[in-house]
C-alpha cells in the first residue's frame, strides 16, 4: 500500500511535535517543517523515522518571511509525491489590550497566524486539486470562538482562520479537497506559557474537566480529521477545550 504524505508545520515542538509522532505511527510519510534548522530537530525527527519507520523529512522555513515560504513548498513539490494532508499547527501566540497591542505587532501575529497559513493553503491546494483528493486542517482556537480582553491581536487571527478555513472548504470541496479546523482550548504547551497563572486558573475553573489539555489529544483529533472516518467532515471547526462552558 502506497504510504500517505502529510506536511506538518510547527513540527518541533507542542502539538506539531506530537503530530508527527502521531501521523508517523500511522503509516505517513512526513515533511516536517520548522522556523530554523537545528542539530536537535534533525536528530529528533531522525530518531523518530528510526522508531517508526516513517520517512521524515525536516524542511526549515520562516513564516514571517513570504519568499522562505515559497521555497520551503518548492521544495516539498520538487519530489513529485502526493501531498495528501496539509496541518497548519504553527502560530505565535500575543497578549495585549486593544488600546495596547502596537500595529507592528498585529502584522506580525497576522502574518504567521493568517497570511503565511493561507499561502500555505494555496500553494499546497494546487497540488491537491490537480490530485483531485488532499485533507487540510488548521490550527484554530476557541480564542478565536470567544472574545475576551487582551487577545486583539491573536484571537481575531485565530478568528480569521475559522472563516477562512470554512470558506475554503466550500470553493475546494469540487476538487475532492476537504479542509476542517480544531479550535483547542487551553493546552500544556510553550504556547500556553504567555497567559499568567491568574488566567489560567481563570480558565480552568471554567472547564468541565478541570484540566490542561495534552497535545497528543489534538493530534489525534488531527488524525481522526485526515482519516477515512472523516471522509464526509468538512468546512467544520472541531472544539477541543476540556468543556468549557
Amino acid at each position: 500500500m502506497t504510504r500517505k504524505t502529510i506536511v506538518i508545520t510547527g513540527a518541533n515542538r507542542g502539538i506539531g511535535r506530537a503530530s508527527v509522532q502521531a501521523f508517523a505511527e500511522h503509516g505517513y510519510d512526513i515533511w516536517a517543517c520548522a522556523r530554523r534548522p537545528s542539530g536537535a530537530f534533525e536528530a529528533d525527527m531522525a530518531e523518530e523515522s528510526a522508531r517508526t519507520g516513517a520517512a521524515i523529512t525536516p524542511v526549515c522555513f520562516d513564516l514571517l518571511d513570504e519568499a522562505a515560504v515559497q521555497a520551503g513548498v518548492k521544495a516539498i513539490l520538487g519530489e513529485k509525491r502526493d501531498v495528501d494532508v496539509l496541518l497548519n499547527c504553527a502560530g505565535i501566540p500575543y497578549g495585549g489590550l486593544f488600546t495596547m497591542t502596537p500595529l507592528e505587532k498585529l502584522r506580525e501575529v497576522y502574518q504567521v497566524n493568517v497570511f503565511a497559513q493561507v499561502q500555505l493553503m494555496q500553494l499546497f491546494a494546487r497540488r491537491m486539486m490537480r490530485q483531485r483528493s488532499g485533507c487540510i486542517i488548521n490550527l484554530c482556537s476557541v480564542g478565536g470562538i470567544e472574545a475576551q480582553p487582551g487577545y486583539l491581536a491573536y484571537g481575531s487571527s485565530k478568528a480569521a482562520m475559522i472563516w477562512i478555513t470554512r470558506c475554503a472548504s466550500r470553493e475546494l470541496g469540487r476538487y475532492g479537497i476537504r479542509v476542517n479546523g480544531i479550535a483547542p482550548g487551553l493546552v500544556d504547551t510553550d504556547m500556553g506559557g504567555f497567559k499568567s497563572d491568574a488566567e489560567r486558573e481563570r480558565v480552568l475553573e471554567r472547564t468541565s474537566l478541570g484540566r490542561l489539555g495534552r497535545p497528543e489529544e489534538i493530534a489525534a483529533a488531527a488524525l481522526y480529521l485526515a482519516s477515512d472516518a472523516a471522509a464526509f467532515m468538512t468546512g467544520q471547526i472541531m472544539v477541543l477545550d476540556g468543556g468549557r462552558v
